[in-house]
């Protein structure tokens, strides 16, 4: 038992620790931690009928939330970098998740050097339907050391 509860411990520290992995990676993430921590602890003490067990499946169902959810916000990063990366500037790229059913347009513009990192960057225009409410935002990604953009705070 000391062994599990060692293990729920290790397990609640990754996952509380991959909470803060920074704002590209968005909300989604931590709501389906908080998701599977629930039905883990759940399933945990179904199974285990003891502390240890509930903490060990809150453990592994957060880590598991966390993961599924935030895999939704890295389709939208992947398509987002498919326009910084071939999208034809000022014309529009579109697409709907497939699991949130989230809609986004991007309108690329042409690419420039940043005067002061002497970076390849780009600025997009992002029109966004999330949760049936539509936003509309600006962001600017750089190209990294490794050719990769990377979104700009």
């Amino acid at each position: 038992m000391k062994y599990l509860s060692i293990l729920a411990f290790v397990a609640l520290f990754a996952l509380t620790s991959c909470t803060g992995m920074g704002v590209q990676q968005g909300k989604k993430g931590q709501v389906g931690g908080v998701g599977g921590a629930a039905a883990g602890a759940i399933i945990g003490q179904a199974i285990g009928h003891n502390t240890e067990a509930t903490l060990l499946g809150a453990a592994i169902g957060g880590l598991l939330g966390y993961i599924v959810g935030n895999e939704m916000d890295k389709y939208d990063l992947q398509e987002l970098n498919h326009v910084y990366e071939r999208g034809v500037s000022n014309r529009p790229s579109s697409w709907v998740n497939p699991d949130t059913r989230n809609q986004y347009t991007v309108t690329p513009q042409p690419a420039y050097t940043d005067p002061v990192r002497h970076r390849v960057c780009r600025k997009a225009e992002i029109d966004a339907v999330i949760d049936g409410k539509r936003e509309k935002t600006y962001a600017t990604a750089c190209r990294d050391d490794y050719g990769r953009w990377q979104l700009q705070q």
